[in-house]
């Protein structure tokens, strides 16, 4: 009788032994994750050749621009440049998971003006950000949407439909959203490269000085969300 009742209470005893082991580790993950919430904010800037500073110096591009300017203004960010020149929305998609590695917290999404360039339809381009902004919304990974203009010659029906896609994926995916990457750059020959499509480190310095303000915003997410965590 007694090897009876041992053998029924042992399970229960690991059991409750595992759940106090679960809740020690919790206890202990989340003890860590308060003491590191003045660790460099991870994020990832991508994109194609705008984020990767075609034709620039690395110290030109608009990661370390950008992270140079949040420097300066009291914030600790660890910003990578995984922008890759020509890089289609589809391009982009299919290096997501390794462009964007394990431990990223936010990322701005800069994709879409060489889909526009080639007259890639927008029903793909909205294909393509919808599965890259749910993988990324999968992960936990905040995000920052830039819009992207089409070019004249492509027409009034095609530029609307192209660039109502950023907007209304950014609503969606509960984003942040910012209405133009090259606002205040694009078709400024001072600003712009001699190919005018590519903004100089000058041009690069008004696209930062631009989409600042939202950046901001974004890392005050991530700020948040590792409050919020710490707490659990």
């Amino acid at each position: 009788m007694k090897a009876k009742q041992v053998a029924s209470t042992f399970p229960g005893q690991m059991v409750r032994l595992a759940v106090l082991v679960n809740l020690w580790l919790v206890a202990v993950a989340s003890a860590a994750l308060a003491l590191d919430s003045t660790a460099p904010i991870r994020i990832v800037a991508f994109g194609d050749s705008l984020t990767a500073g075609y034709m620039l110096k690395p110290s030109e591009a608009f990661p370390a621009q950008l992270a140079e300017v949040l420097k300066a203004k009291g914030y600790a960010v660890s910003l990578s440049n995984a922008g890759v020149s020509g890089d289609t929305t589809a391009a982009g998609l299919a290096r997501l998971d390794w462009a964007v590695p394990e431990g990223t917290e936010a990322v701005i999404l800069e994709l879409g003006a060489n889909d526009a360039l080639r007259g890639i339809d927008p029903k793909v381009t909205r294909a393509n950000l919808e599965a890259i902004l749910s993988r990324l919304k999968a992960r936990n990974i905040d995000v920052l949407v830039t819009g992207m203009r089409a070019p004249k010659n492509m027409g009034d029906e095609y530029a609307e439909r192209f660039e109502a896609v950023f907007p209304e994926l950014a609503e969606t995916h509960e984003a942040l959203f910012y209405p133009f990457f090259l606002d205040g750059v694009a078709l400024n020959p001072k600003l712009n490269l001699e190919d005018g499509m590519h903004p100089t480190g000058e041009g690069v310095g008004v696209i930062v000085a631009g989409i600042l303000p939202t950046v901001e915003t974004l890392i005050t997410r991530v700020r948040e969300k590792r409050v919020a965590t710490s707490k659990f």
